[in-house]
């Protein structure tokens, strides 16, 4: 029996998700070494059955292995029930990376995911990441194709600018765009949000909690392996580290006078910016999943509100968002068609 996780809907073409989706890249590393198999299926299973039904994953999450993973566990449910999402785009992160969004690489990037999902169609397929070689006209064309032949059936951006949101929403409407949101992430509130509630697209915050930082504060660079990235993260290192634990200090106050978690707070604060809005948290464990859902019930105060947004200004948390080198392939320009 499927929970009661309010459902939205994401963007103007149809598509409805639950109000809180599952990240699960870290089921396949990302944020330390793999778990269990059996362990992320059994998860997987829980989080369907308790109302969050919006999947994430990646192409690059493993790589590949994620989307392994996330077939198999659809072997145990009705396929109607999930809403999948997953991306194509990042060919590697080695070195200075390498993306591609070439007709012939979309849809090959496609059909190896069909394949791994063992599935007959993905329900929102993202541009992981958009070619600055290659005008998003022509990588929006051959997605566009695709959503003809019935292999995808909404399409969406992530870390787009705005005029290439605007350029892609030309040649097929797009579903959602997919951006780091959170109290610890804002700048996107200035010019991208806005353009996609323009053209009444979706919005699907990655990062709710700030990389983890909002659900354990400083204490989380005490954990991080070699095999973690956000060990990497400008935000989590000297100076900055030392600024930051001090708004999460703040923060966790006000989460101990409203009787909830740190991150419960900070993950209701993205799910009240909007019926349009549904972030996509990550975890491996069954607890932080319940006690993510349970932060649907949590009522910020326009007070609290105010309070939250003052302390977490745009600029307020010292450091870049991302590593530098991934950092430089988010809202970058493509060219124009005519070149």
């Amino acid at each position: 029996m499927t929970g009661s996780v309010r459902r939205i809907k994401l963007g103007s073409q149809g598509m409805e998700v639950s109000a809180l989706g599952l990240g699960c890249l870290g089921m396949s590393g990302g944020y330390g070494p793999p778990k269990p198999e059996e362990d992320m299926i059994k998860l997987i299973h829980y989080a369907v059955n308790s109302g969050v039904t919006h999947l994430d994953t990646s192409d690059l999450y493993g790589p590949y292995t994620n989307e392994i993973l996330i077939g198999k566990a659809l072997k145990g449910l009705e396929r109607g029930s999930v809403q999948l999402a997953t991306k194509f785009g990042i060919k590697s992160l080695v070195g200075e990376g390498e993306i591609c969004g070439d007709p012939e690489y979309v849809r090959a990037c496609c059909e190896a995911s069909l394949k791994r999902l063992d599935v007959d169609y993905i329900d929102l397929y993202y541009i992981h990441r958009v070619d600055p070689r290659v005008p998003i006209e022509i990588t929006m064309g051959e997605l566009k194709k695709l959503v003809e032949e019935g292999k995808i059936k909404y399409i969406g951006l992530s870390e787009a600018s705005p005029s290439t949101i605007r350029r892609a929403h030309a040649v097929h409407p797009i579903t959602a765009v997919q951006l780091e949101w959170s109290l610890w992430t804002r700048v996107h509130e200035e010019e991208v949000i806005p353009t996609c509630r323009e053209l009444g697209i979706g919005i699907v915050p990655y990062g709710p909690l700030g990389s983890g930082f909002l659900a354990s504060g400083p204490k989380l660079v005490d954990g991080l392996t070699e095999y973690d990235h956000r060990q990497y993260n400008p935000r989590l290192q000297g100076e900055n580290l030392e600024h930051n634990e001090m708004l999460f200090d703040r923060i966790h106050k006000i989460a101990e006078i409203k009787g909830c978690t740190t991150s419960q707070l900070a993950l209701a604060w993205v799910l009240n910016q909007g019926f349009d809005v549904g972030p996509i948290p990550g975890t491996t464990k069954m607890e932080n999943l319940n006690r993510n859902i349970e932060s649907l019930s949590v009522n910020i105060s326009v007070a609290e509100n105010d309070e939250l947004e003052c302390i977490a200004s745009i600029d307020a948390f010292k450091g870049g968002r991302l590593p530098p080198a991934i950092l430089a392939f988010s809202n970058v320009e493509t060219p124009p068609l005519s070149s």
